[in-house]
């Protein structure tokens, strides 16, 4: 005999329970996703980097209101208002007439100087404004050391303040090789208002930076 067995009916699917998202948590996610950081963000923060490497030794406060004379593009006009005319000092000879007035008043018996030139191969791009260069010449039996301050041809179009820190910072040099306390005393003994000049000077490498010089 053959059985019949019922067939079996096919096996249904459990229900699908709808799957439901409070608002809170979507709002939450959509927080994370703008949160996220995308290459624009990079790019956007070397920029911003960029433009403040001049004074990103200084405090936050400093750094904050530069940030300020930036975003309202016053920067230039902030240094204008300062320094609102440029030196004349062109050739390499006013250069070092310059220079020596400030060493026979307060360096005169320090090593002597041979040389002070504008150098068209000192960029402003890494900070390098002057360059003080040392080194003994054996002439006969006597040995002479020979000085020579080489400044940024960039800096021929400059106010004169601005210029007298550089040339200062290189001065000082003669006496004091490295940037110690001792070194920054005599700078300011030369020009009382050095740490200001030396920000301003900064602030207007960023305006260049920017593309915005104001001179």
């Amino acid at each position: 005999m053959s059985s019949n067995k019922p067939a079996k009916s096919p096996r249904k699917a459990p229900p699908q329970m709808p799957i439901k998202v409070s608002s809170a948590k979507v709002a939450a996610a959509r927080d994370t996703l703008a949160s996220l950081v995308t290459s624009k963000d990079v790019k956007a923060k070397q920029q911003q980097e960029g433009q403040l490497k001049y004074i990103k030794g200084y405090s936050a406060n400093t750094i904050e209101q530069v940030k300020h004379h930036i975003a309202n593009d016053t920067l230039g006009r902030l240094l204008l208002n300062r320094y609102p005319r440029i030196h004349d000092i062109r050739t390499d000879k006013a250069l070092y007439d310059y220079a020596m007035g400030y060493k026979q008043a307060y360096l005169k018996q320090s090593d002597p100087l041979s040389k002070v030139i504008f150098d068209e191969k000192i960029s402003l791009s890494h900070q390098a404004l002057g360059l003080h260069t040392y080194a003994n010449r054996v002439q006969g039996s006597k040995v002479k050391a020979k000085n020579e301050i080489r400044i940024s041809s960039k800096l021929k179009f400059i106010p004169e303040p601005l210029l007298r820190m550089v040339v200062v910072h290189e001065l000082a040099h003669l006496r004091e090789k490295e940037h110690n306390k001792a070194f920054y005393q005599l700078c300011e003994y030369m020009t009382a208002d050095y740490h200001q000049l030396e920000l301003d000077l900064r602030l207007l490498l960023t305006c260049i930076e920017l593309g915005k010089s104001p001179y």
